[in-house]
Formats: C-alpha cells, structure tokens, sequence
C-alpha cells in the first residue's frame, strides 16, 4: 500500500496534474461559498470536459473539486447565514452568532482548522479502507454483482429525504431510461421509435447536467436572493492554542464520526455533520452554549463533513456504490471513461485510484495554505449578481454537452431535463435517485441475466451464495427500515402528545 501511494504521490505532484489540483481547488472554493453552486453541481458542469481528458486527470480534478467544495461551503455560512453547500448547513448555528458579535476571524479560522483535519483524517481512512474492502469483493461474480447493484439501488431509502415513493418512482424512471438503446446481449432496439439518435442509449451527461445544472439555473431565476452584506474587517487566526484546547475532543470524535457516517452507502457528508453536532451538544457540559456562538459548534460540523466526503468515496471506489450525491454523479464519469469501480478497479487501474488518493492529500494541504487569501478576496467578490452567473452555467453546460458526440440532440435532451428537473423540484422530488437508476441499471440488468444463464433460469442462484444473499438481505432490511421508520415516529409522537 505504501509503494502504491509512493507512486500516486509521484504521479500527483508531476507539473500537469499538480496545476489541475490547484486549479480544482480555486473552482471548489468559488463553488462551494457561492450558494447555489453546489459540489454537486460543479462536478456535473465539468463532467463533460473531463471526457476529453486524461483519465487520472479527469478524476483528480473532479474529487479535488469535491474537497475543497464541502470546505468552502462554511465562508457564507459563518460570514452571511447562507450555506454555500447543504454539508455547511449546521455550521449556521453557531458560525453567525460569532460573525455577529465580531469575532468572524476566530470563526473562520476554527472552520479551517476543523475542516483541514477532518479532511486529512478521512482521506487516510479511505486509503486503509479502500484496498481491504476491494480485497473482499474480489470473491464476487455476476450474482453478487447483480445484488450489489441492488443494494446501491436501495440506498434511495436515505437519499429520498423521507418521500420514498418519490424516490423508487425516481429510480423506476432512472431504469427506464437505461433500458433505453440496442441490448447489448440480443442487439434488439428498445424503445428507440426508430430514432438513431438513440440507438446508441440515453447519455448519463445531458441527463445529468440537465437535472442540476439547468434546473437550479432555472430556479435561482425565479428567486430574488440577495447575499449582499456588511461584514466587518477580520483577521484570521488559523491556530489558536487557547481555542484548540477547547475543541481538540470534539475535533477527534467528529472526525472519526464523520468517517463512519459518510462510509454509508447514501448517507453522505451532510448527514455526518448533522450527527456529529448533535453528538457534540449531547457529550457537552454546557448544552445550552450551542447556538450562540460555541467555536466546538463549528468544529463538530466541519470536521465531520470534511472527514465524510472522504469516508463518501470509500463505497465509491471499492464498491461501486456511492456514498453521496456528489459520488453518485461521478459513478456517471467513471462510466463516461469506460470504468467501472469497484472491487478490480483496485486491481486493475490501481495507479489512478492512488493517485487520486494523494491528490486528496495534497488538497487538504492546499486548502489550508489558500484559505485564507481566498476568504478575504471573496468577502469582496461575493456582489455579483446571479444574472450574470447563471447565463454564464448555461452556455458552458451546452458546449461541454454537445462536445461530448457533436450532438444538438444531447443538448436538447439536456435542456429538456433541465425543465422537468425545475418542475419535479417544485415538489420536492430527489433528483439524485434518477440517476442511480440511469447509473446502475445496465449493471444491474446484466448481471441478473448472466446470473440466469449460469443457473439456467434458477432464481435460488442469488440466496444459495453467503455473498449476494448477504447482500439481498441488507437491502431488504434497508428498504423496510425506511418504510416502518415513518410509521413507528408517527405512533411515538401521536402517543407523546
């Protein structure tokens, strides 16, 4: 493991790859403290331009832009009370309080602490982690294949945000659109209307960008937000002994928590921090601090969600099983590039996962030597209205979807999901769960049908091995907890009341 990170460091820091790292974390810091430019939307705008791409660099830049997004998202949090990225959201309760009562300096330095190490904690976990699970899986054939599909298909159970008829109809649709194109196995066209521009299948991409991109460009049209502010001047300090002796035991549970959390497949970094404050206010001796400007009330956030963006791509690369939304957009890229992660990418492209690997290292280093610089130019940058960079998303969405097959009907497809993203956001309906489907259905198809040919027609062939029945179960278990969950609040509240 250590010769292989030996040699994904020496691949990381080589000229053209160490510009992508620092080019990947000036457009992570932009689109993390701009709300609205979320990591998930920065890496489904750039998806297209890393098809032309280097393979390892495509993927450094799309996971250094994923780390650098989820610690940028605590500036506006803390200075304006507008999270940059749904990870930042409980870095408000706290974060604001201190920007109120003139200590926005302090707060952004225990942010940069927190988030620096979290970051750093996680990224060595994912690299323990990684190759060990991988390991494990290397057991698998076509029906455990088949029922690790299904178990990322269930992880729509977390990612529903708590509609989940919305969220299988979501996957449902997502299936649906992979069926889509010629049977790799039979060669039959399917449900193509005789249309060769879709001979070929539905692009992840122009489904993708449309659902995010354009939809959200869409919705901030119809938005009159103003992020405009005065703030203060500040001074930043990073390292303060007095305030690390105060934070340094919920910097290393929420750390390790944050790793846990964010290793479950759908569960993610937001969900990690959340957790982690709650934990915090739970363990601390003075519970009622929180909300007023507790600096252990920045820490447990940021360490967590730095740590459980790492922990997110755990799943991600052993697996094949994203971790979060933003992993589950770059489950479509390792499509795009002819890859297929899980357990043999480590066998088999292992020096781009290493690589990778050290690239993480090296943005959480960055990220803490930049900082700084950057959250004072961005205080006085944050006035530019959203008239001019929502026009700005759109036109770059287009050309980097047509660039991908020099289609107009990629880029009409693009838009056409951008206007059914805007509607089914209006009801609150979990886009990612489309792409799941899209993503994983031509895995799940084929695996099931290879696993029929083996057993002739069997079904038992998925519960007669430890592996996939394993597997099968977990999922169940997931689906049901998802749908008894609701039930057993309701019952506990109706019988608190």
């Amino acid at each position: 493991m250590l010769d292989n990170l030996l040699g994904g460091l020496m691949t990381a820091i080589e000229p053209s790859h160490f510009i992508i790292l620092l080019l990947a974390v000036v457009i992570g810091f932009l689109g993390g403290a701009l709300p609205g430019l979320s990591g998930v939307m920065l890496v489904v705008v750039l998806l297209p331009v890393t098809y032309g791409m280097e393979t390892t660099s495509a993927f450094m830049l799309l996971t250094a832009i994923y780390g650098a997004t989820v610690f940028s998202g605590m500036i506006t949090s803390i200075l304006y009370r507008a999270p940059g990225t749904p990870e930042s959201v409980t870095t408000v309760y706290d974060g604001y309080p201190m920007t109120q009562r003139g200590e926005a300096g302090k707060a952004l330095g225990v942010g940069i602490l927190s988030s620096t190490i979290g970051g750093i904690v996680g990224t060595i976990f994912l690299i323990a982690l990684t190759p060990t699970l991988a390991s494990i899986a290397l057991q698998f054939a076509a029906p455990e294949y088949f029922a690790l599909a299904v178990l990322g298909l269930t992880v729509v159970a977390s990612l529903s945000s708590g509609k989940l008829i919305m969220g299988f109809i979501g996957v449902l649709f997502g299936l649906f659109l992979a069926t889509i194109g010629t049977d790799t196995i039979t060669g039959t066209q399917r449900f193509t209307f005789g249309s060769s521009e879709i001979a070929g299948g539905i692009e992840h991409v122009p489904v993708i960008i449309g659902l995010f991109a354009i939809s959200e460009v869409l919705n901030r049209a119809t938005e009159t937000q103003n992020l405009k502010g005065n703030v203060e001047k500040f001074k930043i300090k990073i390292f303060d002994s007095t305030v690390f002796k105060k934070i340094r035991g919920t910097l290393a549970r929420s750390s390790l928590i944050g790793v846990g959390i964010g290793s479950l497949p759908g569960v993610g970094p937001t969900t990690a921090a959340i957790l982690s404050y709650s934990e915090t206010v739970r363990w601390s001796k003075n519970p009622q601090k929180f909300g007023k400007g507790a600096p252990e009330g920045i820490t447990a956030p940021e360490s967590a969600n730095n740590a459980g963006a790492m922990g997110a791509l755990v799943p991600l690369f052993a697996l094949g099983i994203p971790g979060s939304a933003t992993t589950a957009v770059m489950l479509g890229a390792f499509v795009m590039h002819g890859l297929q992660p899980g357990p043999n990418l480590m066998t088999t492209d292992g020096d781009i996962v290493y690589a990778v690997f050290a690239g993480l290292l090296i943005v959480n280093l960055l990220v803490l030597i930049f900082s700084k610089p950057f959250i004072i130019m961005f205080s006085k940058l944050l006035n530019i209205p959203y008239s001019i960079i929502g026009p700005l998303i759109v036109i770059f969405c287009m050309i980097g979807t047509f660039a991908l097959r020099n289609s107009m009907f990629d880029v009409f497809l693009m838009m056409g999901f951008g206007v059914l993203g805007f509607f089914l956001e209006k009801l609150r309906f979990p886009l990612i769960t489309i792409v799941l489907g899209i993503v994983l259905g031509p895995l799940a198809e084929s695996e099931f049908r290879r696993s029929l040919e083996l057993s002739g027609g069997d079904l038992s062939i998925f519960v007669s091995r430890p592996i996939s029945a394993t597997l099968l179960t977990i999922s169940v278990i997931m689906v049901t907890l998802a749908i008894i969950k609701p039930i057993i609040d309701k019952k506990r509240k109706t019988h608190t009341n």
